[in-house]
C-alpha cells in the first residue's frame, strides 16, 4: 500500500467518525431468525415491524417446497448471463406468469428491483432526453436517471399540476419519461395514478410506475394500486419479487417491444448472472398463493388501519399514510433513535429512519405491517409508545 492510498483510507476513517458524531452511522445487525412477525436479534426475540415480507410468503410451505424442487432440478444458481446460457425454463415460466398477473404483454426479471429500475431507465433515455419524477421516488430511480445522462425534472410530491409544468418545460427534449411510485416506501401514501396517466398521455410522454410496495397488498388479487384506483394505462410497470412475494429480484412489465428492447439494451440485465432458479421458483409459487389466499392482504390492511388510528390517538403524526407502511414522524435524529431504543427494550423492532433516506427534520419510525401481526401485536406497540411519550 502506497503512502498516498493509505492517506486516502485515513480519510475514510475520519468520514466514519463524523457520521458517528452526527448519530448517522449505520451498522449491520445479523438476525438469527425471522418468522411469524418476529425477529431474533442478539439472542432476543422481538416483534418485527421492519420487514417488507408483507404477506409472510417467504416462509409459506408452498413457497419453501417450490424452492426445494427448483434446487434439485436446476441447482442454486443460473451460472451465467441470461444472454449466454443462464436462461432457464423457470425464468420463462415466471415471466409468463408475471405478464399474465400484471395483465401486460410481456415481462422481464432482474436480479434485484434496483437493477430493474436502472435497466429500464438507462435503456430508454440518454443525453437529450428528460425524466420527470416525483420528489420522493426511490433512490434507484434517481440514480438511474443520473447514469443515463438525461435531464431530471423533479415535481413536488403527488403534485399533478407541478408534474404538468415540468413536462411542459421539457417539451423540447427528444423523449420524455414520467415516473412515479404507486405506494411511497417511507410516507406510506399513494400517487394520483389516474391523473398522472392521463397527463402523460396528453403530453406525449412515456409513463412508468413502480409498484414495488403495492403488489400483493393492493388491487384485485394483489395486482397493484393501478387496479385499486382505476389508475389508467401505464406504458411501463416495475415491480419487485422481494417484498410481498417473499423472494428476491425485480421485474419490468410492458409491451413485447419494450421487453425486447431491454433484453438488447439494459446493461443491468445483459451484464449480470441470471436470477437464481430457486428464487424464481419461490416467486412463481407466491403468485399462486396471492390468488388462493386473498385474506392475507385483507389482514395487512386491517392491522395497518388499527395502528394508524392508535398513533393518531396518541397525537403522533402519520403523514398521509393510507397503507401498510405507517410512519411515526418524530423529527430529530436523537429523539427518533431514543424512541427506537425504548421500543426495542420493550420487545418491538422498528428501526429509526434518518437522512439521507428522509430529509433532515423528518426522522421517523417506519412501521411495516404484515399479515403475521395480530391486534395484540398492534396493542403492544401502542402501549410502548404511550409509555415513551409519558417519559419523553
Amino acid at each position: 500500500m502506497t503512502t498516498q492510498s493509505k492517506n486516502a483510507l485515513e480519510d475514510l476513517h475520519l468520514e466514519l467518525a463524523t457520521l458517528e458524531a452526527q448519530q448517522m452511522r449505520r451498522q449491520l445487525r445479523p438476525a438469527d431468525q425471522t418468522e411469524d412477525g418476529r425477529i431474533r436479534l442478539q439472542g432476543k426475540t422481538l416483534l418485527n415491524f421492519s420487514s417488507n415480507d408483507y404477506l409472510g410468503l417467504s416462509r409459506h410451505p408452498s413457497v419453501i417446497e417450490a424452492v426445494k424442487q427448483a434446487a434439485e432440478r436446476w441447482g442454486a444458481g443460473a451460472g451465467s448471463s441470461r444472454l449466454i446460457s443462464g436462461t432457464m425454463d423457470i425464468h420463462r415460466q415466471l415471466e409468463l406468469a408475471l405478464a399474465d398477473f400484471m395483465q401486460t404483454e410481456a415481462a422481464l426479471v432482474f436480479p434485484t428491483g434496483y437493477m430493474a429500475n436502472v435497466g429500464v431507465i438507462t435503456a430508454l433515455v440518454q443525453p437529450g432526453d428528460a425524466v420527470v419524477a416525483d420528489r420522493l421516488c426511490h433512490a434507484s430511480i434517481i440514480d438511474a436517471v443520473q447514469l443515463s445522462g438525461a435531464r431530471l425534472f423533479i415535481y413536488a410530491h403527488r403534485d399533478v399540476e407541478q408534474a404538468e409544468k415540468a413536462l411542459r418545460r421539457a417539451s423540447g427534449y427528444r423523449r420524455r419519461l414520467l415516473i412515479t411510485e404507486s405506494l411511497f416506501s417511507m410516507d406510506g401514501d399513494f400517487a394520483p395514478l389516474a391523473e398522472l396517466a392521463v397527463l402523460a398521455d396528453r403530453c406525449g410522454a412515456i409513463s412508468m410506475v413502480d409498484e414495488a410496495h403495492a403488489i400483493g397488498v393492493w388491487g384485485t388479487n394483489g395486482r397493484g394500486y393501478r387496479f385499486e384506483s382505476a389508475g389508467g394505462h401505464w406504458d411501463i410497470v416495475v415491480g419487485t419479487l422481494s417484498k410481498a412475494l417473499g423472494s428476491q429480484g425485480g421485474f419490468v412489465c410492458g409491451s413485447q417491444t419494450l421487453i425486447e428492447t431491454l433484453i438488447n439494451r439494459a446493461r443491468s440485465f445483459i451484464y449480470t448472472t441470471g436470477l437464481s432458479p430457486t428464487v424464481a421458483a419461490a416467486a412463481q409459487a407466491a403468485l399462486v398463493c396471492l390468488k388462493e389466499e386473498p385474506m392475507r392482504g385483507e389482514r395487512v390492511r386491517a392491522r395497518a388501519d388499527e395502528l394508524r388510528r392508535g398513533l393518531k390517538d396518541l397525537g403522533i403524526d402519520t403523514l398521509d399514510s393510507e397503507s401498510q407502511i405507517v410512519p411515526a414522524l418524530l423529527g430529530s435524529v436523537g429523539r427518533t433513535l431514543a424512541c427506537a431504543a425504548e421500543l426495542e427494550a420493550a420487545g418491538i423492532y422498528a428501526p429509526a429512519i434518518r437522512p439521507p433516506t428522509v430529509r433532515a427534520g423528518q426522522c421517523r419510525l417506519r412501521f411495516s405491517v404484515t399479515s403475521e401481526h395480530s391486534s395484540e401485536d398492534i396493542g403492544a406497540v401502542l402501549r410502548a409508545l404511550r409509555e415513551w411519550r409519558t417519559r419523553s
